[in-house]
C-alpha cells in the first residue's frame, strides 16, 4: 500500500466527515475476512495499517512449539520456526508474512460494501443533524446547478446538496446558478433507509415563514396568522390577528412604505398578496375573505357540511369569483366554508 491510497483515504474520509482512523478499522476488518476464507481455521490473524509511518503488514502468527504441532493451523515446530527467524524459540510466536498487493485486493473488494454501508449511515446521520431542527422552517439556500433536462434545482443549505423540484418551484420562476432564494422544509423522507430532504417554494407555509421573518409583530406573537391559502406564482390570502388592541394586524403586515410586504412579493416573484382581518365571526370572516370584492351579507347555511351564500353587488360578481374561480377559491380554502357567489339582483335571462 503507497501514499496514494492514504491520500485517497484521507480524502475519502473529509468528503464524507468519516474519521479516517474509523475507514481504516473498516479496511482491517475487510483484510481479516479476506485472509480468514484462505486460512479459516487460523485463530491468529495479524492486520497492521499504519497511516502515519505508510506501514502496511499482514500476517499468519503461530506458537512455536517442541516438536510436532498437535494443531498445524495456529502451532508450528521451532525448526520450521527457526527457518523464519533464526531467534525463534519454544513459546515465542512465529509469523508468516502475506503478501499484501494479493490480500489487499481481496480485501478491497470484501470492505467495498461495508465502507460503502458505513457511509451511508454517516451521511443518513449527517443529514438528520442538519435538518431535524429546520423541519417546517424557512431556510436559506444558493442554487447551485439546474439541470437543463428536468429544471430540478441542486441547492445548497448548509454545506448540503438538496434537490429542488421542478413542481415545488414557484410556476414561472427561472432559477439560475448562484441566485439565493427562501425555501420551506417540509420534511425528511425515509429518515430511517436513505433520507432525502423535501423542500419547497409552493407550500403555503413558506408564506407564513416568510411573515414571520420580515414582521416582528408576528415573531414576537403580538399579531398571530390564523390561515392561509395559497395559489402558488400568483396570489395567496393570509388572515392575521392581532392580540394587542393596539396593534393593526394587517398595518404591521404590510409595513412602513409597504416594504414588509414588497420584501416577500419580491422573494415570491411577483405573487400576489391578500392581507385580511381574522374574525371569529364565520360570516364576517368569510365576507373579508373574498377581498378585494365588496360583500353585501353573507347567509351560513345549515347542514353537515360548512356551506354560506355570499351577496356581492353585481358589478363586483366577476371580481368575487375570480379569474378562473381563482379568488372564490383562495377564499373557500382559508375559511374552510364552500361558498355560493351570487349577485345581489339576478340578471333576467331573455328567451
Amino acid at each position: 500500500m503507497n501514499s496514494d491510497f492514504f491520500e485517497a483515504l484521507t480524502s475519502i474520509g473529509k468528503e464524507n466527515g468519516i474519521d479516517t482512523e474509523l475507514l481504516l478499522e473498516k479496511i482491517k476488518q475487510g483484510i481479516t475476512k479476506a485472509i480468514k476464507k484462505d486460512y479459516p481455521y487460523s485463530e491468529n490473524i495479524y492486520v497492521n495499517i499504519d497511516a502515519n509511518t505508510g506501514d502496511f503488514e499482514m500476517a499468519i502468527r503461530k506458537d512455536i512449539v517442541e516438536g510436532e504441532p498437535e494443531d498445524p493451523d495456529n502451532e508450528m515446530s521451532l525448526d520450521e520456526a527457526k527457518t523464519l527467524d533464526k531467534n525463534a524459540m519454544v513459546g515465542g510466536v512465529a509469523e508468516i508474512k502475506l503478501d499484501p498487493l494479493r490480500f489487499g485486493r481481496i480485501a478491497a473488494q470484501a470492505a467495498k460494501q461495508s465502507i460503502k454501508q458505513d457511509i451511508k449511515e454517516f451521511e443518513r446521520a449527517h443529514l438528520m443533524s442538519q435538518f431535524e431542527n429546520k423541519t417546517q422552517e424557512c431556510v436559506s439556500a444558493t442554487v447551485q446547478k439546474v439541470e437543463p433536462a428536468t429544471l430540478n434545482a441542486i441547492l445548497t443549505i448548509d454545506k448540503n446538496e438538496v434537490y429542488l423540484t421542478r413542481n415545488e418551484q414557484i410556476p414561472g420562476e427561472t432559477l439560475k446558478a448562484g441566485d439565493m432564494i427562501k425555501v420551506y422544509v417540509v420534511g425528511i423522507l425515509n429518515p430511517d433507509k436513505k433520507p432525502i430532504v423535501k423542500i419547497s417554494r409552493t407550500h403555503k407555509d413558506l408564506v407564513k415563514r416568510l411573515f414571520e421573518l420580515e414582521v416582528p409583530e408576528i415573531y414576537d406573537g403580538t399579531v398571530e396568522v390564523k390561515a392561509i391559502s395559497r395559489e402558488a406564482g400568483s396570489r395567496s390570502k393570509i388572515a392575521v390577528w392581532s392580540k394587542n388592541p393596539n396593534v393593526d394586524a394587517v398595518g404591521a403586515c404590510i409595513g412602513p412604505k409597504r416594504s414588509r410586504i414588497t420584501s416577500i412579493v419580491e422573494e415570491l416573484k411577483g405573487e400576489k398578496i391578500d392581507i385580511i382581518h381574522y374574525s371569529e365571526d364565520d360570516a364576517e370572516f368569510i365576507a373579508k375573505a373574498l377581498s378585494p370584492a365588496e360583500v353585501i351579507k353573507v347567509d351560513l347555511l345549515e347542514g353537515e357540511i360548512k356551506a354560506c351564500r355570499a351577496v356581492v353587488p353585481n358589478n363586483q360578481l366577476s371580481l368575487a369569483i375570480g379569474n378562473k374561480g381563482q379568488n372564490a377559491k383562495l377564499a373557500a380554502r382559508l375559511t374552510g366554508y364552500k361558498i355560493d357567489i351570487v349577485p345581489e339582483h339576478p340578471v333576467d335571462v331573455q328567451p
